[in-house]
């Protein structure tokens, strides 16, 4: 059997096979993983009315691909006080969101105590909103700063209202890359480590993979095998993200960015090789909203939200400031000929 025969019959591929998709003919993958697609999801797209808060930049880490964190080259620190992040909820509650997704920086100031108390103010006051917080590297990060273990932190997450984890801090899993773009930061065994122990308390996660710099494919191969690995252990992970690095305003100094084909090869590889995770997002936010649109024919059945607002890829050069309004958002999925679909963070259609 041919590996296109293979794919169409439903049948896991391998590392090499999965590698190999890159050279296959552009129209050829992208009509293998719409087909994956339209099998799991038909041509609905999922989004949900959602809020990013970045409470601080301030951080310990210095990544190299990153241009949010106030410690390099971006000199205007700032920390959101707890007053100032429930105004933004207020407002984003009173105006239909269902999602509060709060990342930030590894600030070593701002007391473990800081986040847990965040939480506890959104939960009791807006017991209806989803709150998605702490990405693993922040988790690893508040255990070293902290002296708890990851299960001491995870269950303080739960217990002040966290209902579940984004998938940020994975970059890219081989060692080799990480110790290169983010030497110090949290290891892809600890990554998954922690993933493992959240899904083992019957939460769910994302996972993402930042792609587009100095990863080779069979890096990010290796990254997709990883994670269908541990799916098929815990089925805790909802959705696959993958990440498009922003070139500017770092220290990696990647002249030229990825092209929109290797993106969307990418993407049909993923959703290919990931059989077991349900959804594969196509991120606005780094991709551009007209290339996420192209991505839903290449396996893509998610685009994220409105966000409204972002700091952390905006710093790079990402459009996504200021989010996009809700009927523009539905507006462009219809006339890219799929259909809109409200869900929730944990994927139930509203």
């Amino acid at each position: 059997m041919n590996l296109k025969d293979k794919i169409l019959a439903g049948h896991r591929v391998s590392f090499d096979e999965a590698l190999s998709l890159y050279e296959m003919d552009f129209f050829e993958l992208g009509e293998l993983a719409d087909n994956i697609r339209k099998k799991k999801h038909g041509k609905k797209t999922y989004y949900n009315i959602n809020r990013h808060i970045n409470p601080t930049n301030v951080c310990a880490d210095v990544c190299k691909f990153c241009a949010y964190s106030a410690t390099r080259k971006n000199p205007n620190q700032y920390t959101m006080s707890h007053e100032q992040i429930m105004e933004i909820v207020k407002d984003i509650d009173s105006r239909g969101a269902k999602e509060v997704h709060i990342v930030s920086a590894h600030n070593p100031n701002t007391g473990l105590e800081w986040y847990l108390d965040i939480f506890k103010k959104i939960k009791t006051a807006y017991p209806h909103l989803h709150v998605k917080a702490l990405t693993a590297a922040e988790v690893d990060f508040l255990s070293r700063e902290y002296g708890k273990s990851y299960d001491e932190i995870l269950d303080l997450m739960i217990q002040n209202g966290v209902d579940s984890m984004p998938g940020g801090g994975a970059e890219i899993f081989d060692e080799k890359v990480r110790d290169y773009i983010c030497k110090g930061k949290v290891t892809s065994d600890q990554w998954f480590e922690i993933h493992k122990k959240w899904h083992e308390r019957g939460r769910k996660s994302n996972v993402t993979m930042l792609f587009g710099h100095v990863e080779s494919r069979a890096n990010r191969i290796d990254h997709m095998m990883r994670i269908r690995e541990l799916q098929d252990i815990t089925s805790g992970f909802n959705c696959f993200i993958p990440l498009v690095y922003q070139t500017e305003n770092n220290y990696l100094n990647i002249k030229e960015p990825i092209t929109a084909n290797e993106i969307l090869r990418t993407m049909a590889i993923s959703r290919i090789v990931l059989d077991n995770v349900p959804n594969l997002k196509a991120y606005w936010v780094t991709s551009t909203v007209n290339l996420a649109l192209v991505a839903q024919e290449f396996g893509a059945n998610d685009l994220d939200g409105t966000i409204e607002k972002e700091s952390i890829n905006s710093a790079a050069g990402a459009k996504s400031a200021n989010g996009v309004k809700l009927e523009e958002f539905r507006a462009l999925i219809k006339n890219s000929g799929f259909i809109p679909v409200e869900r929730d963070s944990l994927y139930n259609e509203i």
